[in-house]
């Protein structure tokens, strides 16, 4: 089967991480996967929500966006319905819990960090890009309050990364664009920890039910391209959790 973009089954698009890419956040990310372009940026607030107050414990969120031309056709932006959309509400949800997955918040004491992925550009697989470059946005801010001394010591326990996977003309592959997207049989997301935790699986049967043989296959090539996502990191970290 000859993947639209030429590559094989099992191949990430190639995968892109620049740090520092704005100057204000305490931790910044521009993460390129192919023509997938989000910048993350982790904001650190010396306050936590009110129901964590007096706990001693700290709290990690995120929110997400797409700018309006990001895709083909231009996308209204949220503000002018004075609502955020389904889609993003669902996707900023998935995003909080997979950083808070790999956070000790007791070691992060009572203080909020909120990571905000803006994509730049839609080319399928912009939920796995925000927290896979959310996650190193994340530890750079965690970093600075590290070498500031404001916490003791570093609060991520592991890493963590998101791939799509999904089933396309009957074949399972990795890292879906656009193009496979739009037109898999089924389609899933995979976040998983560099411990090889999963953290969470999304899946839905688009063009038909699919069976747990093919399920069995898509979850290992969701670890591997978790375990890739992982290393890819580390390398533009300089250092692995």
């Amino acid at each position: 089967m000859q993947r639209p973009d030429g590559r094989t089954p099992g191949a990430l698009r190639p995968v892109k991480l620049t740090l520092g890419y704005t100057v204000h956040a305490e931790g910044s990310v521009l993460i390129e996967m192919g023509g997938t372009k989000v910048i993350c940026t982790a904001s650190v607030e010396d306050r936590t929500p009110p129901f964590l107050e007096g706990t001693g414990l700290g709290w990690v969120t995120a929110e997400y966006a797409m700018l309006p031309r990001a895709t083909a056709t231009r996308k209204q932006r949220d503000i002018k319905s004075l609502k955020l959309d389904g889609r993003s509400a669902e996707i900023q949800r998935l995003i909080g819990r997979s950083l808070r997955a790999v956070v000790d918040r007791a070691a992060l004491g009572e203080r909020q960090i909120t990571v905000d992925c803006d994509v730049i550009q839609a080319d399928g697989g912009t939920r796995c890009a925000s927290i896979t470059g959310g996650f190193v946005a994340l530890w750079l801010a965690c970093k600075g309050l590290v070498d500031s001394g404001a916490i003791a010591k570093m609060p991520l326990t592991a890493q963590v990364a998101a791939v799509s996977v999904g089933i396309y003309e009957d074949e399972a592959i990795l890292d879906l664009d656009y193009r496979e997207d739009s037109h898999a049989i089924a389609d899933c997301n995979v976040v998983m920890t560099s411990k090889g935790e999963f953290v969470e699986v999304q899946g839905t049967g688009e063009g038909r039910p699919f069976t747990e043989a093919e399920l069995r296959r898509l979850l290992a090539l969701g670890k591997k391209g978790c375990a890739r996502l992982c290393r890819a990191q580390s390398k533009s970290m300089g250092e692995e959790l």
